[in-house]
């Protein structure tokens, strides 16, 4: 074994290690402190590498080392696939490795790091940005997610969304690492205002904002059945604890996800049922069906039911890959013979778009309602609240991971969704977490996943025409990042390119080592 395998394997693993630092940062572990310093570790692994392709090939395991540890949960699911998972989406740190060790290594310079606390954000918002796409699986575990319990910080959700959120927190991280680097003071002086600005720059944009334009109030009841022992005894559990509502004002009763499993459209007996109970109630009902449709593919909706039948249903777009389909199901499906992953690929809907609840007194409460999974994509919300949704709701279904650190994730997910439209959001879950949040992303009310019940929640709905900045802007963080990364990359490129096509200089004429003959 050669001096440099020796040295390089160790600094590997522990850029394998470094990578599961940030995810203590979110709820299971909670720690969302640590978020402000839990990269420098590993940005000081990929500095100290001896080359950029070393610098790669540790931002590649760092990035292995987060994947595997914020997916955890899924080895039910997909079993044997998930280092596998973890190697591919791993890749796309890469880029930050490369970025940390180019503009960090050797002596540091004011030009260098300045750079260093652009570029290496940018490049890791791009490598957010990317792994996000839904082609690819979708957003989770981003890191401005961790400080969904602050709605100081959120502040900056509103703004850019949570791709500002995560900038902020990798530029401290870079600012850190350059104040551990840095000799000079002038560069200590630039890390640390850099440092500052970037901490207070959330509580001030949540300072500055107006207070959420609101329209009248709402109350929505979230019913959580709690473990069942099968799907008819999930549906009595549901009904069970909707009746014990009548006579209580309620504009809207949430169940969770797949908290039925008839066919709404065909089981004319279990409609009856759900009419019945909304004219008892008093309220709208917004069930979760996951059934077989008349066409024998399988689809989950969320299905919109008062006292007169169905009124509207939205089906989920976004499905969760191998939980509710295997992507590239003739190379791939071989996961679903050794693990629970999805036997057949569930049918997507097509497009965002709101239902029409009427609560108590016949006021209209446009609401976007989306299920589970879809929490984690900023788009859909933001387009919800674009078309004028005063009240985000999501259905979710979290009991195959019931013991592990998934269903407080997802639901903290509520806070992000929150800050970035302006709306209040509430979530309804089969077996917890069932949450609500304020137009900031202030938890309102939380059913965990040891308890089963209902818990209603007083709201106060958006203005359909207020609309944060996030929602007027869009993914213009992202877009910027991508911009920047770009530009770096052609700064970087551009003088090797020239190097290479600069004519070499004629080699001199070999000199004799002979001494010379004296005539």
């Amino acid at each position: 074994m050669s001096l440099r395998t020796a040295l390089t394997r160790p600094a590997r693993y522990g850029a394998l290690v470094a990578g599961a630092l940030p995810v203590l940062t979110f709820p299971g572990a909670g720690l969302a402190a640590l978020a402000w310093v839990a990269l420098v570790p590993g940005l000081l692994l990929m500095r100290a590498a001896g080359t950029a392709r070393e610098a790669a090939v540790r931002g590649w395991w760092f990035g292995a080392g987060f994947i595997l540890t914020a997916m955890y949960w899924l080895i039910p699911s997909i079993g044997p696939a998930l280092p596998l998972l973890a190697v591919v989406f791993g890749v796309l740190q890469a880029p930050v490795g490369v970025a940390a060790w180019w503009l960090l290594h050797g002596e540091l310079t004011l030009r260098r790091s300045a750079a260093a606390l652009v570029v290496v954000p940018a490049v890791w918002v791009s490598a957010e940005f990317a792994r996000s796409w839904h082609a690819l699986g979708g957003p989770w575990a981003l890191l401005g997610a961790s400080q969904w319990e602050h709605p100081a910080v959120l502040g900056l959700a509103s703004v850019g969304g949570v791709w500002l959120v995560s900038w902020a927190l990798v530029t401290v991280n870079m600012a850190l690492t350059l104040l551990v680097l840095a000799r000079e003071v002038r560069l200590r002086a630039l890390a640390a205002a850099t440092a500052l600005v970037a901490v207070v720059s959330g509580p001030v944009a949540f300072a500055a904002q107006p207070a959420p334009a609101t329209r009248g109030s709402a109350s929505v009841a979230l019913v959580q059945a709690g473990q069942t022992t099968d799907e008819r005894a999930r549906l009595e559990a549901n009904v069970r604890i909707t009746r014990s509502l009548a006579g209580r004002p309620v504009d809207l009763v949430v169940w969770g996800e797949s908290s039925t499993t008839a066919d709404l459209d065909r089981d004319g007996a279990t409609l009856d049922r759900l009419t019945a109970l909304s004219q008892s109630t008093g309220a709208q009902l917004l069930v979760g069906e996951d059934a077989r449709k008349a066409d024998g593919r399988i689809s989950k909706d969320a299905v919109l039911v008062d006292s007169s039948g169905i009124v509207a249903r939205y089906r989920k777009i976004r499905l969760v890959p191998f939980g509710e389909y295997i992507p590239l199901r003739p190379l791939l499906g071989w996961i679903a013979g050794v693990s629970s992953a999805a036997g057949e690929n569930r049918a997507p809907g097509r497009s965002v778009h709101l239902l029409p609840v009427v609560g108590q007194g016949g006021r209209p409460l446009p609401v976007g309602a989306l299920i589970c999974f879809e929490s984690a994509f900023p788009d859909m919300s933001r387009t919800a609240s674009r078309q004028g949704a005063e009240l985000i709701v999501y259905q979710s279904a979290t009991s195959t991971f019931q013991s592990t650190w998934a269903p407080a994730q997802h639901a903290s997910l509520g806070a992000i969704r929150a800050a970035e439209t302006g709306r209040p959001v509430v979530q309804a879950a089969l077996t917890g977490e069932s949450v609500a949040y304020d137009a900031q992303g202030r938890r309102l009310a939380r059913l965990t996943t040891g308890e089963s019940g209902a818990v209603t929640v007083h709201l106060s709905p958006a203005d359909p025409a207020a609309r944060t900045w996030y929602v007027r802007l869009g993914d213009w963080v992202p877009l910027s990042a991508l911009a920047v990364t770009a530009a770096a990359g052609a700064a970087g490129l551009l003088p090797r390119l020239r190097e290479r096509r600069r004519p070499s200089a004629p080699a001199a004429p070999p000199s004799s080592d002979l001494p010379s003959a004296r005539v």
